[in-house]
Order: C-alpha cells, then sequence, then structure tokens
C-alpha cells in the first residue's frame, strides 16, 4: 500500500533510477513521467545512498510530536464520544480542545462516524463507502485502462467566453478533438493522443500504437480475449 500523496509507485521510482542510468537527463525524466525535477532528483540520490531499499515508501510520521494532546485527554474524548455519542463541535469545548483536535483523535483511533451508527445504541449500523486500500495489480502490463474523452474544438479568435454566449458563436460548428489515453494499472503510466474520432478502426490503430509505447519503457501489453 502506497501512501495516499505519493506521485510515484516503487515501480515508478525504479524507472526514474533506470532512464538516469541509460543516459537521460533529469529535466526529460521529470518531464516524460509527469513529475517535478526536485522529485526525480530525490529518488535519483535516494538510490545512490540507499540502492534498492531506498525507493520503498516511507511513513510521513514525524519521529515526534511535541505538541501531541496528551494520551489521558485522548482517551476521555474517546470515553466521552462513546458515552454521549456526540459530534466534535460538542465534545472539544468539553475539555477546551479545538473541534479539528478532537476530529484528529476520533480517526487515529478509527472511531466510526456518528452517521454509521445507531443513535440509541452506538453500535455500527452502515457500512463505510471509504476504503484505506488502494486497488493496484501486482505487476505492469497486467491490466490497462483505456478511455476516450470528446471535447468540443476551440474556435479561431477564442470561444463563448470571450465572445459571450452568442448565436454566431455557437452556430460556428468548429467539430469535436477525442482524447484517447490508455493508462497502465499498476505504474500509472499513461499515453495518450489527441485523434478525429472514436470509431473502431481509430480506437484499434491508437491501442497499437499505445502497446509500441509501453512495450519501450519496458511494460508488456497481454492482450486477451474475453470471450
Amino acid at each position: 500500500m502506497f501512501h495516499g500523496s505519493a506521485r510515484l509507485t516503487v515501480h515508478g521510482r525504479r524507472l526514474i533510477v533506470q532512464r538516469h542510468q541509460a543516459g537521460w537527463k533529469q529535466a526529460h525524466i521529470a518531464a516524460a513521467m509527469g513529475v517535478s525535477r526536485k522529485c526525480v532528483k530525490t529518488w535519483i540520490d535516494r538510490y545512490a545512498t540507499e540502492g534498492e531499499p531506498g525507493l520503498a515508501t516511507r511513513s510521513s510520521r514525524p519521529h515526534t510530536s511535541p505538541t501531541r494532546t496528551p494520551d489521558d485527554v485522548e482517551q476521555r474524548v474517546l470515553d466521552l464520544r462513546h458515552r454521549e455519542r456526540r459530534g466534535q463541535d460538542w465534545i472539544g469545548p468539553e475539555f477546551g480542545v479545538p473541534p479539528r483536535t478532537v476530529a484528529r483523535i476520533l480517526r487515529r483511533h478509527e472511531a466510526p462516524y456518528l452517521t454509521e451508527c445507531d443513535p440509541i445504541t452506538g453500535d455500527v449500523i452502515r457500512a463505510s463507502r471509504a476504503t484505506g486500500v488502494r486497488y493496484e495489480r501486482e505487476r505492469p502490463g497486467e491490466l490497462t485502462h483505456m478511455d476516450v474523452k470528446k471535447f468540443g474544438k476551440i474556435p479561431d479568435g477564442g470561444g463563448w467566453r470571450v465572445h459571450g454566449r452568442s448565436e454566431g458563436v455557437r452556430a460556428r460548428g468548429n467539430g469535436y478533438d477525442y482524447v484517447h489515453s490508455l493508462v497502465d494499472d499498476h505504474s500509472r503510466l499513461a499515453y495518450s493522443e489527441i485523434l478525429p474520432d472514436e470509431k473502431g478502426p481509430t480506437c484499434a490503430a491508437f491501442l497499437r500504437r499505445a502497446a509500441a509505447y509501453f512495450a519501450d519503457h519496458g511494460i508488456p501489453h497481454r492482450a486477451r480475449d474475453h470471450r
């Protein structure tokens, strides 16, 4: 499982190192992978210092938290929440603690939301829609996602934001562009093209080019028969 704010998976970080070892400039690596130059330098330096283990995901939790709420206050917050079944805006003033701090205490101890609990007994009766498990295939190329987005073309000289919503602007009939994209489920590497339509032959030709692009980056695209 990767950090919620992580821009790259371990495979993506390894790809940065491989491209750097192949002679790519850091700026070119950053542009190709859609990350900052600082991000690229971070993983290159960490690999140089620690090797393969340096690419693993680390906890972003600080080593010390001097302003953290004392454990006895946290326990009293949890006890009051369980006993009174009230929200953070009510519990906070009871202990002189900001409501936001109360919310963090409840989330840290995985206390259920009041909307998930029975108001009489306090038992959890509703399933949460959120999950802490990030969905991801085990290997690059095992699963890819293909999508097509349709966008109206902006006329020369600007659209309605420039000229207003007049009939003349709306009746120009500039047509549409179709952005075809293929994303690898594991590495999140993506390939996109702007094409004139979304018909079968166009999609098939795009898929062949996308598969070739993935193969050039070390990600085999495995076609499957779903019949």
